[in-house]
């Protein structure tokens, strides 16, 4: 199914006002309903490097997979659909590449990413991420943060050490403890959910969230939800104007049309409440 004309795709990455290069990657092809970004870190050209392998891998291998063959609504053996064990087996074939390159090139030693792709279909989503980066979701007039960091800083919160409040102002934000291309293997989070017409999401990476609150992005994604390139350009801003302390990446996606070919009864019912 080709999605270009149920949903609509706008992405923007920019350096920001400190960093000397951009190690974000962003990617997406709007036929599939496919959004990947990631957040590079390394040392020399490492973090640039692990991002954009990070986001070719997965967009190409995705296409490929897909050329051949719509992504089904079976569940597997891992009680997910094909669609998910597809973008699985993407992220995973992606970090033992990034990783094999690392090991062979002195210059990339240690380098790795964050990662955060959405596979839309049938009506639903598939969502996989590791690291820091986020992905976002304005449902009518809620910001729901879908994603749950993998970072020292949400341990410490999880574990009562920090108030979500407090760790807004905490100095160990950046300390991620799971990124792509640092082991041979890695564990990937991975989430199904149902789409609804007027869905908004939002991918972004730590540069947008770690300068501007949660109440701000989501003002912004709702004043300018018509004009996803306005949103955009208004997200980058705020962060700059905050000090620009990281590059900042972001992908919006507006759900303009229903692109399920059969509404199952949770998307039925869901859809007479908003």
């Amino acid at each position: 199914m080709n999605m270009q004309e149920k949903i609509a795709i706008l992405g923007m990455t920019d350096i920001g006002k400190v960093r000397h290069k951009n190690e974000d990657s962003i990617g997406y092809d709007s036929a599939l309903g496919l959004i990947v970004l990631a957040d590079g870190m390394g040392g020399h050209r490492g973090g640039e490097v692990a991002s954009s392998l990070a986001v070719d891998l997965i967009v190409g291998n995705i296409q490929q997979k897909l050329s051949k063959e719509a992504p089904g609504e079976n569940v597997t053996q891992t009680e997910f659909t094909s669609a998910s064990v597809y973008l699985q087996d993407a992220v995973k074939s992606a970090n033992k590449k990034i990783f094999e390159k690392a090991e062979t090139d002195s210059e990339q030693k240690g380098m790795g990413t964050t990662v955060v792709a959405l596979l839309f279909h049938n009506g639903n989503f598939s969502l996989v991420h590791i690291g820091d980066s986020r992905c976002y979701r304005l449902r009518g007039s809620q910001l729901q943060q879908i994603t749950k960091d993998h970072s020292l800083l949400q341990e410490l919160v999880d574990r009562g050490f920090y108030t979500s409040e407090e760790a807004q102002k905490s100095v160990k934000k950046n300390l991620v403890t799971r990124a792509l291309g640092i082991e041979p293997d890695v564990k990937v989070d991975l989430l199904e959910d149902i789409v609804l017409k007027k869905d908004i999401y939002l991918l972004c990476s730590d540069g947008l969230t770690d300068l501007v609150e949660d109440t701000d992005i989501y003002l912004t994604i709702n004043q300018f939800s018509d004009n996803l390139e306005k949103a955009a350009k208004q997200l980058i801003k705020m962060a700059n104007q905050k000090g620009g302390k990281d590059n900042i990446s972001v992908i919006l996606c507006r759900i303009d049309e229903n692109f399920s070919s059969r509404l199952d009864w949770r998307t039925k019912i869901m859809s007479w409440f908003n």
